[in-house]
Formats: structure tokens, sequence, C-alpha cells
């Protein structure tokens, strides 16, 4: 369980959305310590908070009260220019609805977030390549999306998320897109390339069976984190 990844504290977080008139309490005094290089899954019903908690974690959105600590870093003092760059070089994320650009060949996506921080050139395409190699897909660097299947989707995704070295992975629903077998095979290479990188990893899923492959579960329950 332990890694060079950061702990995450949530103190007290308590976000809203205006519905119309109306305002709609989503996490409520929600609170947990996540250890650096835990796995951690995040259960709970559609609309109970779950996406909201991997947003706030990454600093995308900011809570109307309490805290959100990264590695020591409390995220809601930062600058949205300084959350931005916080995100580029320290948190890695994995959609269920793979989000790659469909112009640009697998080997392209890998690249994206290495040219966002200026790393390019034939080192940052050798790293590419070589993490295209550990999902299995070094065959396919130069297909696009829509001639992959999903589960190669999902798994250049993961690889994409990972290929700047952040110390913090968020997947939401990784495998809510994929057939039983194929999100197997597709948490069983997560679970791997996290762990050789010594990340924290945030699970949301309704999977169950990939619930209790985690270190810890938790659950969202009436806006507040509870064990599961």
């Amino acid at each position: 369980m332990e890694g060079t990844g950061p702990s995450i504290e949530l103190i007290d977080v308590g976000k809203s959305y205006r519905e119309g008139n109306r305002t709609h309490g989503v996490l409520v005094d929600a609170s947990t310590t996540i250890l650096p290089g835990e796995r951690v899954a995040i259960l709970g019903p559609s609309g109970s908070g779950k996406s909201t908690l991997l947003n706030l974690v990454s600093g995308i959105d900011q809570p109307d009260k309490g805290n959100v600590i990264v590695g020591g870093v409390d995220i809601g003092t930062l600058s949205e220019r300084d959350r931005t760059l916080f995100r580029r070089e320290t948190i890695g994320f994995v959609f269920q609805f793979f989000n790659l650009l469909p112009t640009l060949t697998a080997l392209e996506n890998l690249l994206l977030p290495l040219e966002l921080t200026n790393q390019q050139g034939k080192l940052a395409e050798a790293k590419a390549r070589r993490l295209l190699e550990a999902v299995e897909l070094g065959d396919r660097a130069d297909t696009f999306p829509d001639r992959l299947s999903g589960g190669e989707q999902q798994r250049i995704a993961i690889a994409r998320a990972l290929i700047h070295g952040p110390g913090l992975l968020l997947a939401d629903e990784p495998t809510g897109n994929l057939d039983e077998d194929t999100g197997k095979l597709v948490v069983s290479l997560l679970e791997e390339l996290v762990s050789s990188a010594g990340a924290t990893l945030i699970v949301v899923t309704h999977a169950r069976a990939l619930a209790e492959r985690m270190d810890r579960v938790l659950r969202v329950d009436r806006g507040r984190l509870v064990e599961a």
C-alpha cells in the first residue's frame, strides 16, 4: 500500500449546485484520509456525489466549505493557474468514455500530456511506445481510435493518464463501458501500472468486484464518506 504518491485529506468538505431556483447539496461534511500509495474505491448510487468528489480532489471544482489537501497542499488556496499546473504535474485521469481525440493516433494521444509539460521529441516518443507495449498495444501505435475496440481505447486512456508520471490517478467508472472480461483485463493493467509507479489511486465505480480489489472501499452516504 505504501507508495510515492501523495496523501489526500478531506476535512468537512461541502459542495452544492444550483438547479433552477433550488440548491442541491451533494456533499455535506465529507471527511477522509487516504495514505500515500493507497488504492481506494468510492461507491454510491448515481448522483450521490462520487464524480463531484473527484473534481474536488483534482481542483477542477472548489468546495463551498472545508479543505481538500493533496500531498500537503490545500488546493483551495491555489490560484486557478496554479491549480491547472498542479493537475498537469500531479494528477492523471481515466474516464468512462475514454476521451481520446479522434483525429490523433494512439501514439499521438499518448504524447498529448507530455506536450503540455514541454516534453517532446525522440525521448517522449520512446516513453510513449514503452507504455503502449506495457498495455499490450505496441502494434496499434498508428491506429486511430475509431479502429480500436472499447477495451483497447481504455488501455490507451490508462497509458495516457500515467505517461507524465503523476503521483495520483483518478479513475471515473473505468470499466463502465466494457464487458466483464475486457473490464478484468483493463483493471489488471491499471493495478499493475499504478503499483509499479507507486501512485495513489482513487476509483469511482458501480462495480463491486472492482471495488473489492482495492485496499479500501468508501461509500458516499447522504453526502458523507463512510467505510463500506
